[in-house]
């Protein structure tokens, strides 16, 4: 709040230089809003929900984790906004592989901390790729997918760039659902996934977890033979999956790192991981 403050301090002191510096931290400031705009005992705000921020409201953490299997699963991590300016060395050195960062939510936010995250993983040496929280309440699916592509969604053929996720889980926002009956809902995903697989000639990868597909799909098993699943459940395991698919591609295991963001292993060993980038 420094940015806030900073112009009426200023502006006491009666200092042209220091009331034109200090309005030109309030336009940053208004430019490049609060990572974590959630006010005291209020709502979320739009564009503040992150990968799994349903899940852990809806279905906890049970503190427990599964074994180290880095062998033959590789460690990724999940960030947004919430984490800022991620100091990527340090997670290439403690063993992540791989990253997602969100880009885009609905279709008029955007991630002010995308590059930084998304370039940031990527010359470290990670695979990498971007996720687009959806929220079907405000817009369709196919109007959504084309906002995450022209903001830093797309994909392309360098084995380093793994497929769009589409996050779709409980709304943060208002009811559970985004308001849709189960027919509704698997056809703003599937007006989501068709436009995304035309944009960028790969399938996205899907984002969700099990209680919550039976609960607004009504366990709608169309998209398991298509599109990678991308499993949320903290625990030490993954317990049952979505109707429709037999594995899972990701597993988001824990919710606990929020400094440093979520933690996934993906599953396969890192050669197969740069296999399903290049699609």
């Amino acid at each position: 709040m420094d940015h806030v403050r900073s112009p009426i301090a200023c502006f006491r002191g009666r200092s042209r230089l220091c009331l034109t510096g200090a309005l030109t931290g309030l336009l940053t400031f208004l430019s490049s809003p609060p990572a974590v705009p959630v006010p005291a005992g209020g709502a979320p705000v739009r564009g503040s929900a992150y990968m799994g921020i349903g899940v852990l409201a809806h279905d906890g953490d049970s503190g427990t984790r599964p074994p180290d299997a880095r062998a033959s699963q590789t460690e990724g991590v999940d960030v947004s906004s919430h984490q800022l300016d991620v100091d990527w060395p340090t997670l290439w050195d403690s063993g992540t592989r791989w990253a997602y960062t969100k880009a885009t939510e609905g279709t008029s936010y955007t991630n002010p901390y995308f590059t930084q995250q998304y370039d940031g993983s990527y010359a470290t040496g990670m695979v990498r790729g971007a996720y687009h929280f959806a929220t079907p309440d405000t817009s369709g699916g196919a109007a959504q997918a084309d906002w995450f592509v022209q903001h830093g969604g797309g994909w392309s053929n360098d084995a380093k760039t793994l497929p769009g996720a589409l996050d779709i889980e409980w709304n943060p926002y208002g009811d559970a659902c985004f308001g849709k009956s189960h027919s509704g809902m698997v056809s703003w995903i599937r007006d989501f996934l068709n436009r995304y697989k035309s944009r960028t000639g790969r399938e996205a990868v899907i984002y969700t977890a099990t209680s919550w597909w039976t609960e607004c799909t009504g366990g709608y098993g169309g998209f398991g033979a298509t599109n990678p699943l991308w499993i949320a459940r903290y625990a030490s395991t993954v317990g049952p999956l979505p109707t429709g698919w037999t594995s899972y591609t990701m597993w988001q295991y824990t919710s606990s790192g929020k400094t440093v963001g979520d933690h996934d292993r993906f599953n396969g060993a890192e050669d197969e991981l740069r296999e399903f980038a290049t699609g």
